[in-house]
């Protein structure tokens, strides 16, 4: 299993309720690169992410990301990739836990439609994942908090190589901007309704 399908079994496993799916985005484009790392399709030349040779990892989300790396220099930086692979990341993965067989969409009895929520099935993958949540893996906690599941970021410092702390920072780095840009727009919302109520 990857850190980004536990990633994703574990938001969905009612671990601190329900996460923002942009936070979510960019905590899993954060994953895939640490898979990426693992499986030395990627490295870091400091913030730059240098592609390796190419390479297949069995899952067919990571191989779209190895496939999306930057060969061409200069290389992306780590917040580059976030945000360009980040985008409606957490869609793909919703949609892929029914495609690998992690969750199912309940079908009602007299109506024959399903329901838009997929619920997590018992799997090696759900039980894989929630061994490492219960353990307090520090990767994958760290990015669990970026996405906005409460209480449990550790303290990493000195604890893991230089580049996957460069990866966790870059997701933080990049959560804490999308939040000052949503406190922006709504900040410009509520100027702009206070315009239409003004006598």
């Amino acid at each position: 299993m990857t850190t980004a399908w536990d990633l994703m079994i574990v938001t969905r496993d009612g671990a601190g309720g329900p996460v923002d799916p942009d936070d979510l985005s960019l905590a899993l484009a954060g994953a895939e690169l640490l898979d990426l790392m693992e499986a030395g399709a990627a490295s870091l030349d400091g913030d730059r992410i240098v592609p390796g040779l190419p390479t297949s990892t069995r899952d067919a989300l990571l191989d779209q990301a190895a496939g999306s790396l930057q060969r061409e220099r200069p290389h992306e930086s780590v917040g580059a990739w976030l945000w360009r692979r980040g985008e409606r990341l957490s869609s793909a993965y919703l949609a892929g836990l029914e495609t690998e067989g992690y969750a199912v969409r309940a079908r009602h009895r007299w109506v024959p439609i399903r329901s838009d929520d997929p619920s997590l099935v018992d799997s090696p993958a759900r039980e894989h994942a929630a061994e490492r949540w219960a353990s307090g893996e520090p990767v994958l906690s760290v990015l669990a908090a970026a996405a906005g599941v409460p209480d449990r970021e550790p303290d990493v410092a000195g604890h893991l190589p230089d580049d996957v702390t460069t990866v966790l920072a870059a997701v933080g780095n990049a959560v804490t901007e999308l939040e000052a840009v949503r406190q922006r727009r709504r900040v410009e919302q509520q100027a702009f309704d206070n315009i239409w109520r003004a006598p």
